[in-house]
């Protein structure tokens, strides 16, 4: 099992999204689309936890084996960061930086890392090559948020 399809994925998705995002006001990205819901830089903000906390399982979990990991109040982090005062322009670069670092990384993991069990936030355990798969999904999920209906999913239907 080889981290090297979910590699092309993550950089292919990057290089798609990124002109997409780069065409987003920065007006457009903090307008609120219902009460509760998360606005366009919110939702890239969350992205940019999701990177970060994504990045510290791969390495982690690839050099030490099986691990447990914690999870991450994601409400919390966006409210403390507080995108909405960051330009649209910085999150986006750092979004789609450190996703093009995260393709580099995934396609250096040995295929001998794609089963190790990691546990994240006392939940069953899973492969180290699931948590990989479930990053890239997930992110597609959210820039379908973003930027429309543009990236298929494996969780089903296209995000709305």
């Amino acid at each position: 099992m080889s981290f090297s399809p979910i590699a092309a994925d993550l950089s292919e998705t990057v290089l798609a999204s990124e002109p997409l995002l780069r065409q987003v006001r920065n007006a457009d990205a903090t307008f609120h689309p219902a009460p509760g819901k998360w606005n366009k830089k919110e939702i890239l903000g969350h992205l940019i936890d999701s990177a970060a906390n994504n990045h510290q399982r791969f390495v982690r979990a690839a050099a030490q084996g099986s691990l447990d990991f914690p999870g991450y109040e994601q409400e919390k982090m966006v409210a403390v960061q507080n995108p909405n005062l960051a330009s649209w322009e910085l999150l986006v670069e750092l979004w789609s930086a450190y996703n093009r670092y995260l393709a580099y990384v995934l396609g250096q993991l040995p295929e001998s890392c794609a089963e190790a069990s990691c546990t994240i936030a006392g939940r069953r355990p899973v492969t180290l090559l699931w948590i990989a798969r479930d990053y890239v999904e997930h992110m597609k999920h959210h820039l379908n948020q973003i930027v429309g209906n543009r990236f298929p999913t494996a969780y089903g239907a296209k995000a709305s």
